[in-house]
């Protein structure tokens, strides 16, 4: 069994749907993972925010403008005057449950619901058109099977039995259509995985199934060794091994969600991110196998906040780092990178909710020295010590961009540099031209 994940750009219009049911097919056995259309998840996210403000009106018009846009794609998707209506009724029912929050108390857990609806209605939409094609189909509501539990973690155990259970009711179904994103709580209430979700939905359906292939289908041909939207002329990685693909996620790499990668992994089932605008191109295989003495590709991650921590003495040197990283525990503030030195530590974060309270805290120890807007620019691929050279390439491809923070061993999967917003584009561009335009490559191994 495979599973087929298609993000919202996938399902967000009638040709599209037509298009992703032509990929889906009816031969071999697949679990299909659905994202909302592409639009109607921030639209909620508004609609939601209107019944935080206690402004009915303005949700009622936005209600109105997202059924308008859902009937002019049901138009275009169905051929059958049955069809459309099944499907405009599943639609009307859904905005009609949207709308029941009006003028009540709005809690976050309310918004949830609410958000869960698009994922609802795409794959409602796309079982109907399934069947109208005489593929058979069913449908399997990812709140009778996924479940995170009190800490906010997928419940494995769980998803796995309900899941197989469902699909052992099924036996001689090929295809099974879900939601991604969506799930229950600890305590049985609709919640979800976060944004980008669906990648994550689909990773932890293939380890409950033991599926032969997790497939991420989006709108461009797999992972790129640059980002496309500030380099020209990137190409796509044909072959990841799991740390570096979860390194790129991490760090930027938008086509993945990071949590995606660590139930395939652990099961050991090869992810495949495919196009599905153009579905014979080969995409990115993410696999165990690895590829040695290669620089694989760069991402950038934008919002990091660099921290300067400097010892003033008042402790001992071996309770220094202790206290620090104490300091970021207790305020749940996790740490991208690190750098030391005897008497302090340089760190960076992408959550600052709680900036001010963890340096008054670490003042009481320390200098404090806080740069934000910064970016991370993280180098993959085989980078193992023995591979002398990239280090060199590296550093002469930025040469003439200063940089905060250096980052290397934690993982011989990457290098890790820290540096200012505004010399992101340069240093991308940069990077592009020395480690991949000039088709240069690390000398072998010693």
């Amino acid at each position: 069994m495979k599973v087929l994940k298609f993000g919202g750009t996938s399902v967000g219009s009638a040709r599209r749907m037509k298009n992703v049911a032509s990929i889906i097919g009816s031969s071999e056995r697949k679990i299909v993972v659905l994202s909302a259309m592409s639009g109607t998840t921030n639209a909620l996210v508004c609609i939601a925010g209107c019944f935080y403000r206690k402004a009915p009106d303005e949700a009622n018009k936005m209600i109105s403008e997202q059924e308008q846009k859902y009937a002019r794609e049901i138009e275009a998707l169905y051929r059958t005057d049955l069809y459309k209506e099944r499907a405009l009724q599943l639609v009307t029912e859904h905005f009609n449950h949207v709308w029941s929050f009006s003028g009540k108390p709005f809690t976050v857990f309310d918004e949830k619901v609410i958000l869960a609806q698009g994922e609802l209605i795409s794959t409602g939409m796309m079982d109907l058109y399934l069947q109208e094609q005489g593929i058979e189909s069913v449908l399997l509501p990812a709140l009778n099977f996924m479940r995170i539990t009190a800490d906010g973690e997928p419940d494995p155990v769980y998803i796995r039995e309900k899941l197989v259970a469902l699909l052992d009711q099924h036996p001689d179904t090929s295809v099974f259509i879900t939601q991604g994103f969506i799930c229950r709580n600890a305590y049985g209430d609709i919640d979800n995985l976060q944004r980008g979700g669906s990648d994550y939905s689909a990773s932890l359906i293939g380890a409950a199934v033991d599926a032969e292939e997790i497939q991420i289908w989006t709108d461009i041909d797999g992972m790129h060794n640059n980002d496309p939207r500030v380099v020209n002329h990137t190409s796509p990685v044909r072959q990841l091994n799991f740390e570096e693909a979860a390194k790129l996620a991490h760090f930027g790499a938008k086509i993945l969600h990071p949590c995606c990668i660590r139930p395939a992994k652990e099961s050991n089932i090869p992810v495949r991110l495919l196009n599905s605008f153009e579905p014979s191109a080969p995409g990115t295989l993410i696999s165990n196998t690895a590829e040695k003495g290669r620089i694989k590709a760069v991402a950038a991650k934008d919002d990091i906040t660099y921290i300067k921590i400097k010892s003033i003495n008042q402790l001992p040197s071996h309770k220094f780092l202790s206290h620090v990283f104490d300091t970021f525990a207790f305020y749940k503030t996790a740490v991208d990178m690190v750098t030391t030195s005897d008497i302090g530590v340089s760190v960076t974060i992408d959550n600052t909710e709680y900036l001010q309270e963890i340096v008054a805290r670490l003042e009481s120890y320390a200098t404090v020295f806080v740069e934000k807007e910064m970016v991370i620019i993280c180098v993959v691929g085989d980078l193992e010590w023995r591979n002398v050279g990239f280090e060199a390439l590296i550093i002469e491809a930025l040469k003439d961009i200063p940089v905060r923070m250096i980052s290397y061993g934690g993982s011989s999967s990457n290098v890790s540099l820290v540096m200012r917003k505004e010399d992101k584009t340069r240093a991308l561009q940069a990077l592009s031209t020395h480690l991949f335009d000039s088709s240069q490559s690390l000398p072998p191994a010693i």
